[in-house]
């Protein structure tokens, strides 16, 4: 990639057989331009040549998933983007991902209760409720099979969804840890356990999170992606989940939290990932085999899924269906 491609004004597009070019998504996304000499000075001596290598590198590992989803969207969404132009966004369609996956167990509670199977059975629940009030839902995966992180993103990507979700269970190398947090996607953790989640988690998809250092000015580039990537909305939602997930009886909040999750990375859209609880704690393990927990868990998502389609659409000026004008 020449240099002049990372400091200039990103704009995502995609060309048709034809040659022209058709603007990929709801919105226009940008990504700031940074200052080429802070990068071209890096480059001065083999050391920095080397660094920034070392850096650039880690970028497109943290975004191969971002840039599969954009390598297969094709003419076709492009035209029906077009079809779209001037259409009110409404709040209509959910990605909901189950971690892990096939080879990828996850991790595993004391009496073998398994994460994959665990989180694929209470995001089939949620699907059919939010199904029940008329939300369209797409799944990442809807059996018991392993997705690379480009083919979870791909799916989210290529459906255009209003809102990621990816549902995961917690595990500490303590039994004692219990509790239910909600994350949504930044460059720092929140904390140390924050940053160790992630790690987990980017470990099982093959990724690693990027690390930079403070003014470092390939971080703007992925900072500020990630800024466009409706950080506010992002975070809107994670508050939102948390608070409904900490209503469930019994149900013991871990607040909401910030960490480097590739998955929420790579996705076009509000992203947020939910532990719900700690599948290594037994008394924790032993509720969530039990179906009215898991039942609990889908409700309050759906809940909180709802709130933030509500709360989404009056920022665009769209109605509720069935709402009329005075």
């Amino acid at each position: 990639m020449a240099l002049d491609s990372l400091t200039r004004p990103l704009h995502v597009v995609s060309s048709s057989s034809q040659g022209g070019g058709s603007l990929i998504g709801h919105r226009t996304r940008r990504v700031r331009a940074i200052n080429r000499n802070s990068i071209r000075g890096d480059l001065a001596s083999p050391l920095g040549v080397a660094a920034s290598g070392l850096r650039i590198r880690t970028i497109f590992a943290a975004f191969a998933a971002f840039t599969a989803a954009l390598a297969v969207v094709g003419p076709a969404v492009a035209e029906n983007v077009a079809k779209e132009k001037g259409a009110l966004d409404r709040f209509d369609l959910v990605v909901l991902d189950a971690g892990h996956g096939g080879h990828d167990e996850g991790a595993m509670g004391p009496s073998g209760l398994l994460e994959k199977d665990l989180v694929l059975d209470v995001t089939r629940k949620l699907a059919d409720r939010l199904r029940r009030r008329g939300v369209r839902v797409v799944l990442t995966r809807g059996g018991d099979r392993f997705l690379s992180l480009e083919e979870r993103t791909a799916v989210a990507n290529d459906a255009r969804a209003d809102l990621f979700l990816s549902i995961h269970a917690n595990a500490s190398r303590s039994r004692k840890p219990r509790g239910i947090e909600t994350y949504f996607a930044a460059l720092e953790a929140t904390d140390d356990e924050a940053r160790r989640t992630a790690e987990r988690e980017n470990r099982a998809l093959g990724a690693a999170a990027p690390s930079f250092e403070r003014d470092d000015p390939l971080a703007a580039i992925l900072g500020d992606l990630i800024e466009t990537q409706h950080l506010q909305e992002s975070s809107e939602f994670a508050k939102l989940a948390q608070h409904e997930l900490s209503a469930i009886r019994a149900a013991r909040s871990r607040g909401v939290k910030q960490a480097p999750f590739v998955v929420l990375m790579g996705v076009q859209m509000p992203a947020s990932l939910v532990e719900i609880g700690f599948i290594t704690n037994p008394d924790e393990e032993k509720v969530l085999r039990r179906a009215g927990l898991r039942d609990a868990i889908a409700e309050a998502l759906a809940d909180a899924i709802g709130v933030f389609a509500d709360r989404y659409d009056a920022r665009r000026g769209v109605r509720k269906l069935g709402a009329t004008g005075h």
